[in-house]
């Protein structure tokens, strides 16, 4: 989603210009494809529009497990996942992730693992995990890299090491 323009070095929340969200989730209207009810999850949950986030990830599975391939399944789920995350659902969240990203292991499908590992680091950050969510954050960038993701984009799994290790530095010396 190119409406990212950078990641919040505390809380590794993406930084979009709300402006920009806007206009596209207005675009995008009352759309029921898969691909557009993933989109506004997306955009609902980085308005901070966390309610509304949820009713349509919850839509968005279960079109997924209606209509869409496993992939579109596993990918309605994280998404499912990275809202209960923001509304502080850290249990449900991180078990939901752990669940997606063995199923994508086990398929060899290693990018989805990598999505599912990355967002189940952010919760446990969240949570003050830090050892578990630089374990995550270190998964996501070893399988990230075993795709061939361009460097560019393994920004926000770097990003998000440094944060996890400096936290934990942290909070040890307290």
């Amino acid at each position: 989603m190119s409406y990212i323009k950078g990641y919040d070095p505390q809380t590794l929340r993406e930084m979009v210009d709300p402006r920009e969200c806007q206009e596209r989730l207005d675009e995008l209207g009352d759309q029921r494809s898969l691909p557009a009810l993933l989109e506004r999850v997306w955009l609902l949950k980085v308005l901070g529009r966390w309610d509304e986030s949820l009713v349509v990830s919850e839509q968005s599975v279960r079109v997924a497990r209606m209509g869409g391939t496993r992939k579109d399944l596993l990918r309605a789920r994280i998404l499912h996942a990275s809202v209960l995350q923001v509304r502080g659902a850290y249990a449900a969240a991180h078990q939901e992730l752990t669940t997606c990203a063995e199923e994508a292991e086990g398929q060899g499908w290693a990018a989805l693992a990598a999505f599912a590992f990355q967002h189940r680091g952010k919760v446990s950050y969240d949570a003050e995990d830090y050892a578990d969510a630089r374990a995550d954050f270190k998964r996501a960038l070893f399988l990230r890299q075993q795709t061939g993701t361009p460097e560019e984009q393994l920004e926000s799994t770097l990003l998000a090491i440094e944060a996890a290790d400096r936290r934990r530095s942290t909070a040890v010396a307290s």
